[in-house]
């Protein structure tokens, strides 16, 4: 009797900090998404989309080919003005900020060199291991669930998030940032781990912010 009465305290006290769990993760995606929507508001689903995975999954793909890395990057560089980037260095990504964007603004100026930014980015995309992409659709569904109840009036809602699905449903994830995100913002950046960048990047830049 007393084992049972035990089990039943010990199965409370469990559904309540599960419960207590939930709410501080919904209530830490609601403040993720409207910090996007005021910082960037032309922003559609996929873009939260796309700073979720960022943030939980870590740069796209592992990198094999550094030539053909370090060459993208050049061109970047190369063909963007400063009077067409945000005016950011850097910014966390997602709801966690286990990883960050750091713009190629940070190069341009002269705070961090491009063989830093593709050295920390080359070392975030190859360091760690990445999560399953089972994991990452269970995550992104409960964030969903969060925002298709903060009933945000977003351009093109229902196809972005059918899109989604279809790209989860066959095991991928990765997708660019919407056409018009990127007309609006011009999001030229690299992705870096957050204790390298909060050891080797961070402080490069944090003066002059």
């Amino acid at each position: 009797m007393k084992k049972g009465l035990l089990f039943s305290i010990a199965l409370i006290m469990s559904i309540a900090i599960s419960g207590q769990e939930s709410g501080e993760d919904q209530l830490s995606i609601e403040g993720f998404v409207n910090r996007q929507m005021q910082n960037y508001p032309k922003s559609r689903l996929l873009d939260i989309y796309k700073s979720c995975f960022q943030d939980y999954m870590g740069a796209e793909h592992l990198v094999s080919d550094r030539q053909r890395v370090k060459a993208y990057l050049d061109e970047e560089l190369n063909t963007t003005s400063l009077d067409n980037l945000m005016p950011w260095y850097y910014e966390p990504c997602g709801i966690d900020s286990s990883y960050y964007r750091v713009s190629i603004k940070a190069i341009k100026e002269g705070f961090i060199t491009e063989d830093q930014l593709f050295d920390a980015f080359i070392r975030s995309a190859n360091s760690v291991t990445r999560p399953s992409v089972e994991s990452w659709s269970d995550r992104w569904y409960m964030i969903i669930d969060t925002i298709d109840r903060m009933k945000l009036d977003m351009p093109n809602y229902q196809e972005d998030k059918q899109f989604i699905d279809s790209v989860l449903s066959v095991g991928k994830y990765a997708i660019s940032h919407s056409p018009d995100y990127r007309e609006a913002y011009y999001p030229h950046y690299r992705i870096v781990e957050r204790s390298i960048f909060e050891k080797e990047i961070k402080h490069l830049i944090e003066p002059q912010k």
